[in-house]
């Protein structure tokens, strides 16, 4: 089992003022917090006053049942529930200190800090490279080609690809295997160099030895970034995380280190899934 983080959680039924900054100055190792964060599609109230800190150089697993809401609060955290029409989020999100949610942010800006892999790659319709320089290329994080080729070496071999595609990088990045393109799409999420990187269930379309590689890939990538992971396989949460989050019916049931969430939780709705009583 990986180490685990040494942090307290604060009770999510614990509220700031609506004014006031909620990241703890005692502790600069926290990268997101949420408090008391609803999410409504129309009249369904999807997501009920959830309120977690996330640790920075980390990977945190969110586990529960489909239709639980995790992936739901994944997308709150890069703000992708504002492109659903008849989505209404409510609380506060802030990553280090910066309320996402703030009518003044760059929307556009926090999507580039806040990185997403999908559950089905989805590589641009363009070559190797291309699918890496696009995000540095906008956000001008280049000052010449010499610049940008480096970004595109350097992400492709932080995501394990690169001697893979190094004599193929004018090649579409469609025509990669599945487990490349993932690996791929984590490559150009890497290359805006993020604070966050969101996965939402990122292995799921993959056979075991692609998935495997991925996995490998978080526990390299946490060194520098902090993850936060939706699964459905407990297993794949137990290796690969440090904290690990239960969400059942809309609700963060609770979470807390990936240790103790699977042999030791608190609540027994964690134990019942756990243990596969239901799910």
């Amino acid at each position: 089992m990986n180490a685990v983080a040494n942090i307290e959680l604060p009770q999510p039924a614990r509220e700031p003022a609506a004014d006031a900054h909620v990241t703890s100055a005692t502790d600069p190792h926290i990268k997101v917090v949420a408090r008391s964060v609803n999410v409504f599609y129309g009249d369904k109230h999807a997501l009920k006053d959830v309120s977690i800190d996330v640790p920075e150089r980390s990977v945190t697993a969110f586990i529960g049942p489909s239709g639980c809401g995790k992936s739901t609060f994944l997308r709150c955290i890069n703000r992708m529930n504002d492109t659903i029409p008849i989505a209404r989020v409510s609380g506060r999100i802030e990553i280090e200190g910066q309320d996402i949610y703030d009518s003044s942010l760059d929307v556009v800006q926090l999507r580039a800090r806040v990185g997403m892999v999908f559950q089905k790659p989805n590589p641009f319709p363009k070559s190797v490279y291309e699918n890496i320089a696009y995000g540095p290329r906008i956000h001008g994080l280049a000052r010449n080609k010499g610049e940008l080729d480096e970004i595109v070496v350097t992400s492709l071999k932080r995501a394990g690809l690169f001697e893979e595609v190094k004599d193929r990088l004018g090649d579409s990045g469609t025509g990669l295997s599945g487990g490349q393109q993932q690996r791929l799409c984590i490559a150009r999420a890497i290359a805006v160099n993020p604070d966050v990187i969101l996965m939402d269930e990122p292995c799921s379309a993959l056979d075991p030895i692609a998935t495997a590689r991925i996995e490998e890939l978080m526990d390299e990538l946490r060194e520098n970034f902090t993850m936060i992971i939706v699964t459905h396989s407990m297993q794949q949460a137990a290796r690969v995380s440090q904290r690990t989050a239960f969400f059942h019916l809309g609700v963060l049931v609770e979470s807390g280190p990936t240790e103790k969430i699977f042999t030791n939780p608190d609540d027994q709705r964690t134990q019942d899934y756990i243990t596969g009583r239901f799910g």
